[in-house]
């Protein structure tokens, strides 16, 4: 439903409301703990009120253009873009979807489809970038950071703050990357956050192993310097892999394998969650301080394989979106070969690195 120049942006208030909803729960669980014997109870049943919200929520979402349009409901698709767009200057944009959704009505089998060769780029990232993001090891910050804080010395209650603080910093974080992503692109958000990721993960690693290896006590300004570096691991992580590990996927597919993708990209991100989570302890005991380079490594591959692999998506409108693999320096050699016709001026695949640019290329199919 967003247009392409804001899509970055809008698709990033799902991330600023699950961010929202991890910082209200960190000072839901700081107030509760000082309630006994029941403050537990509490902080558990308020869950209730959020999941009421959705529900009631569901029934108020409106249909999407491409939706209503798919379904044959062409003249109410019209409409509501016209009134998503506040003009009845429509049309191009209108045939756009008419036609996607033409094609995306002859696929019977999304799941087999997604699978030919020429959607293996969209199937690879959506494979990779989830389970990337959450080889960060965000999800192990989020779900132990209290077990995590009183590992390295902190009481019950500071354990539980410094949660709440590092709630704080992905929120604003999410903001930053809102308030930038349609200007600087997806590929400088991953990147510059993967950088800076690694560096926190090696500095926390490095004092915790000087400390630890020393007299076993992390003193206290080592402890406040772990906290800072973990809040500027968040601000990274908040920038980039957050958002954007669902943005990405979310933009790259064709309506016709669109639902397809969008179940696996949500599959894989569940599935690492879990892994994560059940094994995070375990690697805790195992590798101790070390932890922290075992996810920094993961960073590094995550933010090479953006280097190499992912073109830039900013500005490209979804339906012309397979003409940035089909001219990406990589991915051009894996998808079949495509129709010449003259591209219309505005934006362009480029070679992956930096900004689209493809005025003047000439690889339009849909024109």
């Amino acid at each position: 439903m967003a247009p392409a120049h804001l899509r970055g942006g809008l698709n990033m208030m799902f991330q600023l409301a699950t961010t929202l909803g991890i910082f209200s729960a960190n000072m839901i669980n700081y107030g509760t703990q000082k309630i006994k014997p029941w403050g537990w109870r509490l902080s558990l049943g308020l869950v209730a009120a959020p999941a009421l919200l959705m529900t009631v929520g569901g029934f108020l979402l409106p249909e999407t253009p491409n939706s209503l349009i798919e379904r044959g409901h062409v003249e109410e698709g019209r409409r509501v873009l016209e009134l998503i767009r506040g003009t009845t200057d429509v049309d191009a944009e209108f045939t756009d979807m008419a036609e996607a959704s033409e094609l995306a009505n002859t696929i019977k089998h999304p799941f087999r489809n997604i699978l030919e060769r020429r959607n293996r780029p969209q199937l690879v990232m959506a494979v990779c970038m989830p389970a990337f993001q959450i080889l960060t090891g965000i999800n192990s910050i989020l779900f132990y950071a209290p077990v995590l804080f009183q590992s390295m010395g902190f009481g019950a209650s500071w354990s539980l703050y410094s949660s709440m603080l590092t709630g704080a910093v992905l929120l604003f974080s999410t903001l930053i990357s809102i308030a930038t992503v349609d200007r600087l692109g997806r590929r400088k958000l991953l990147i510059s956050g993967g950088i800076l990721m690694i560096i926190c993960q090696v500095i926390v690693a490095a004092i915790l192993g000087v400390e630890f290896g020393s007299d076993k006590h992390l003193s206290r300004g080592c402890s406040t310097a772990v906290v800072f570096v973990i809040c500027l691991f968040m601000l990274a992580f908040g920038w980039s892999w957050g958002p954007l590990g669902w943005t990405v996927p979310s933009e790259i597919f064709p309506l016709e394998t669109r639902s397809a993708g969008q179940s696996i990209t949500v599959a894989v991100n569940l599935f690492f969650t879990f892994v994560i989570a059940q094994a995070f302890l375990s690697l805790l005991c195992v590798f101790k301080y070390a932890i922290f380079i075992f996810f920094a490594g993961w960073i590094a591959v995550m933010t090479g394989f953006v280097y190499v692999f992912l073109p830039e998506t900013k500005g490209v409108p979804i339906e012309e979106m397979v003409l940035l693999w089909s001219k990406h320096r990589f991915w051009k050699n894996i998808m079949p070969a495509m129709p010449t016709m003259p591209l219309e001026d505005g934006w362009g695949p480029g070679d992956g690195r930096g900004d689209s640019d493809l005025a003047g290329a000439d690889c339009n199919v849909h024109k």
